[in-house]
């Protein structure tokens, strides 16, 4: 099962995030399935809460695209490591379009049932996406204008 896991984490990452092929989630997740991260919002379980987060990005970047750097697979679990490039043209919840263009890396781990996904835990970058956006300063930049600031 080990190697069938891994070809519908590819599959995800190629056919539903890079393509937009949102449909191919039916396939591959559970329908209770459950997703954990922090920095994105909750938008439901099961395939139908995964097409929402897909559409969210995709629409905000459309030109996403992810590429796995590393897969292991042991039993019903898959660990992708990744990274994910793109350029901010549309809404990402409130934040307008900058036009800017980012990189970023993360970690995705999904746990398998009767060959489909039940439970994925994802951390990635969001600080680095929203610095790379311009949304939030670099730390060291602000702590150089406050150094420059406070001495005057």
């Amino acid at each position: 099962m080990s190697e069938q896991n891994k070809t519908s984490v590819r599959r995800l990452f190629e056919e539903v995030w890079n393509k937009g092929l949102v449909p191919v989630a039916d396939e591959l997740f559970a329908p209770s399935y459950t997703h954990h991260d922090s920095s994105t919002p909750d938008v439901g379980r099961g395939p139908e809460g995964e097409k929402k987060r897909v559409t969210l990005y995709r629409n905000a970047f459309p030109d996403i695209r992810f590429t796995i750097e590393d897969i292991i697979a042991e039993g019903e679990t898959v660990v992708a490591r990744w990274s994910c490039r793109g350029t901010h043209k549309g809404d990402l919840n409130g934040i307008a379009p900058t036009g800017k263009q980012f990189n970023i890396a993360g970690v995705s781990i999904a746990r398998f049932t009767n060959g489909k996904m039940f439970e994925g835990f994802v951390n990635w970058d969001a600080l680095g996406l929203m610095q790379q956006l311009g949304v939030v300063p670099v730390l060291g930049k602000v702590k150089a204008v406050a150094a420059s600031t406070s001495t005057r």
